[in-house]
C-alpha cells in the first residue's frame, strides 16, 4: 500500500470518528466539516489506488463525475452533493441538525460505496 493511500485511509477513518463525536456533542458545524473531510479523503483514496492525483475541489468533482458515469447505480454524484452541502454548512451554519444527521448517513454510504472501488 502506498504511503498516500495509507495516509488517506487513516484520515478518512479519523474524520468519521471525529464527526460522530461532534454529532454527539451537537456541534453540527464541526461535524459537517469532518464529514466533508471524510468524503474528500475517500475520493483521494480511490483516486490514489487508480494512479490519479486530486489536488483541488474541481478535481474532486471531476473524479466523482467520472466514477458516477462508470457506476451509475451507486449515485455517487448525488451523495457528493450532500457532502458538499455539509462543507458549505461549516462556513454558513444554515443546515438544521436533522439535515446534518441525514447528511452523515449519506456520507457514510458514499464512503462505503467508494471503498468497494479500491
Amino acid at each position: 500500500m502506498s504511503d498516500n493511500l495509507e495516509t488517506y485511509l487513516k484520515l478518512l477513518n479519523k474524520y468519521l470518528v471525529e464527526a460522530e463525536d461532534m454529532l454527539v456533542k451537537e456541534d453540527f458545524t464541526q461535524a459537517s466539516e469532518k464529514l466533508w473531510g471524510a468524503a474528500a479523503e475517500a475520493l483521494k483514496t480511490v483516486a490514489t489506488a487508480k494512479g490519479v492525483e486530486l489536488l483541488s475541489h474541481r478535481d474532486l468533482w471531476e473524479f466523482t463525475t467520472k466514477l458516477d458515469k462508470e457506476h451509475p447505480e451507486m449515485d455517487l454524484l448525488d451523495l457528493f452533493h450532500i457532502a458538499n452541502s455539509l462543507h458549505t454548512n461549516f462556513y454558513e451554519n444554515w443546515l438544521t441538525p436533522e439535515a446534518v444527521k441525514r447528511g452523515s448517513e449519506a456520507v457514510r454510504d458514499f464512503v462505503e460505496k467508494l471503498k468497494k472501488l479500491i
